[in-house]
């Protein structure tokens, strides 16, 4: 039993997932059932798959309420208390028990998750007294997924995926899927496919299409280049999924600025707009093409196609990664 309660809750951290979100903390580092490649956290230290106690429930959910009377004496807006640790958090067998605690405070509860052990029907009942739950759904290749979220050697990909498919089939709340691509891993067009054809079936309320923004655990990872990404992002859309991008694009992607640079920067970087739609933006704000061509000269911008249809897209903010730094 870890006896830190003052390292448990941080924040409140902007999301865009989220909004504003008050993190806890509930898993020492790094105590993981997957060892990813892109891990910004870096290798997994202990590898477990047996739920444990890690904290005291009490501990946090004083913790938790020390950090939201802070923030509501400054005035910062909590939107969600966010299980967010340093580790898988339904390692904690604790979990569904502080989640119930937790909701007392009236604050909605997320639990962002790698998925890995909801095959276990206790993970899937705890999980499930969440308000909104993010699902880890990198690959459903059995190859690729020891590939790129290297797993304890005791689990199984195919039980995984099944416990998933469960959770979603009983869980409530707002349900959110995550797929994290890797250049020449998991960026294929069959790859995806199959990995969208399995998130069709869950009924996600979004799927975010990621990359490693920050330095992966292994050196040789490289995120997924702009065409993939679209590609992705397309092949999600035809097949009916609502899905937006995260690449790294920190702030309100939304808000209307007045500003049409801004408004083209901040959208693209989570949808990819089509080109009519683009002159059609333009045409609002009564400004040509030119500005289009001068942020793709200032490397701000990208032009992608996809079926013979061109789209643009804020560039990657890892693409200047080069092989060999």
């Amino acid at each position: 039993m870890v006896n830190e309660a003052k390292m448990i809750a941080y924040g409140p951290v902007p999301s865009r997932r989220l909004g504003q979100s008050l993190g806890i903390n509930n898993i020492p580092p790094k105590i993981c059932t997957y060892s990813c490649i892109y891990c910004q956290i870096g290798r997994t230290l202990n590898m477990y798959v047996n739920r444990q106690a890690f904290y005291k429930p009490k501990e946090i959910l004083e913790d938790v309420k020390n950090k939201v009377k802070e923030a509501k004496s400054k005035k910062e807006p909590i939107d969600y208390l966010a299980f967010v640790p340093d580790g898988e958090p339904t390692l904690d067998i604790n979990l569904g028990e502080e989640i119930e605690m937790l909701n007392s405070l009236g604050i909605k509860i997320a639990v962002i998750t790698n998925a890995s052990l909801l095959w276990n029907v206790d993970t899937r009942n705890d999980l499930c007294r969440a308000s909104w739950v993010s699902l880890k759904i990198d690959t459903t290749n059995n190859d690729i997924w020891h590939r790129i979220n290297k797993p304890h050697k005791s689990l199984k990909l195919d039980k995984i995926l099944e416990g998933i498919t469960d959770f979603s089939r009983i869980f409530n709340g707002d349900l959110i899927t995550e797929t994290m691509l890797i250049q020449e891993v998991n960026d294929g067009t069959k790859e995806i496919e199959k990995v969208a054809d399995f998130i069709k079936g869950l009924d996600a309320k979004k799927s975010y299409i990621s990359i490693p923004t920050r330095p992966p655990a292994e050196k040789w990872v490289r995120p997924a280049g702009e065409d993939s990404i679209n590609k992705a992002y397309q092949i999600f859309k035809e097949k009916d999924i609502d899905v937006e991008y995260l690449i790294g694009y920190e702030g309100n992607a939304f808000a209307f600025t007045g500003n049409i640079e801004e408004d083209l920067l901040s959208i693209t970087s989570v949808h990819p707009m089509r080109e009519d739609g683009v002159h059609n933006l333009l045409a609002k704000a009564k400004v040509d093409f030119n500005i289009v061509e001068r942020l793709i000269r200032e490397n701000k911008l990208v032009e992608v196609e996809y079926k013979d249809k061109k789209f643009y897209m804020r560039k990657l903010p890892c693409s200047k990664i080069k092989k060999g730094n």
